[in-house]
């Protein structure tokens, strides 16, 4: 059971990456010390595991497990988890979800299955039954992972409504819908909902504008490198402090253009790189399909965070 009864999803959540060794196993030490380089950052609300972040798709059930059985070990009693739900079929899903609730996680990240992709836009009962397999099998809060419209696997507003209205323990959504007006629609009307739900921000790329917009928090994998940052800018925004955060975010930048420029899918791939330079874990293999990154893009990511003020250490000092 979890230490933070009634969990609320906000603030500052970063998702969490998963070191291997060469010959692609799980660097269980690596992982333990990323653990602790994340949470000794002031001001986090959480943190996230077997997510996207953690190459979620390419981890046995027995792996995503481990992960979370080293996490809990390592700092489950100082901060709250948010553990990954990522399954194509509800049935796994709800068996996560059995792990998650009795390992001690706080809260459960719920992915849209893959079968959504195929041309369930217009079938949202899909959505509902896939939430309401999860939400039977766990009484931990959800948050529900909103993907663009476009890939297949988003949620329409009225799908949305709908599933906060049939599945309560639907606490907030990360939304990641990457339309600034669907986004904006979706704080407006799930933030004054009878019940309100929480939006949390996983636009990365554009983080300033998005928390402006009046998100609740943000939950990214980019925390895993520059928590610091976002915990401050998180701040700025909080305190209505425009030049503080514009000048955070001006830091941000170089970063997130970095991260998330195209092949989006390498995101991860470089946060790893980034990781590697700052000397925070041995090695940034990644699990196929992800392959190593080209020693050209290693460097522009080195630049991108001597550009930003990031070191070893962090950030902290030139945030202040």
């Amino acid at each position: 059971m979890s230490k933070w009864k009634n969990f609320e999803p906000k603030g500052v959540i970063p998702a969490c990456l998963l070191p291997f060794k060469s010959d692609l196993s799980i660097d269980e030490a690596a992982y333990r010390k990323h653990l602790r380089d994340v949470v000794a950052v002031a001001g986090l609300s959480a943190v996230t595991i077997n997510a996207h972040s953690t190459e979620v798709a390419s981890c046995t059930f027995d792996e995503q497990a481990r992960v979370f059985d080293i996490t809990m070990d390592e700092i489950g009693d100082g901060i709250p988890i948010v553990h990954g739900v990522y399954a194509d079929g509800s049935l796994e899903a709800a068996r996560i979800a059995r792990m998650a609730e009795r390992g001690g996680a706080s809260c459960l990240l719920v992915f849209p299955p893959g079968p959504l992709a195929l041309g369930a836009l217009g079938k949202p009962e899909m959505a509902i039954a896939h939430f309401k397999a999860v939400a039977d099998a766990s009484s931990l809060p959800i948050i529900c992972f909103q993907y663009p419209l476009a890939s297949g696997l988003g949620y329409s507003v009225d799908t949305l409504l709908k599933l906060m209205e049939e599945v309560p323990s639907i606490k907030a959504i990360k939304d990641w819908c990457n339309s600034v007006m669907q986004h904006e629609r979706q704080i407006r009307i799930l933030q004054n909902l009878p019940r309100r739900v929480n939006v949390l921000t996983t636009h990365s790329s554009w983080l300033l504008s998005s928390l402006v917009l009046g998100c609740n928090g943000l939950l990214s994998g980019s925390g895993s490198v520059i928590a610091d940052l976002q915990v401050a800018l998180w701040q700025a925004v909080q305190q209505n402090d425009l030049a503080r955060a514009r000048a955070l975010n001006d830091r941000i930048f170089p970063i997130a253009h970095a991260f998330y420029a195209d092949p989006f899918v390498d995101m991860h791939n470089r946060m790893k790189e980034a990781l590697v330079i700052l000397g925070r874990i041995p090695c940034a293999a990644v699990r196929p399909p992800l392959v190593k990154l080209k020693e050209a893009e290693i460097r522009r990511i080195e630049q991108a965070l001597e550009q930003a003020g990031v070191r070893g250490h962090g950030a902290m000092e030139r945030a202040a």
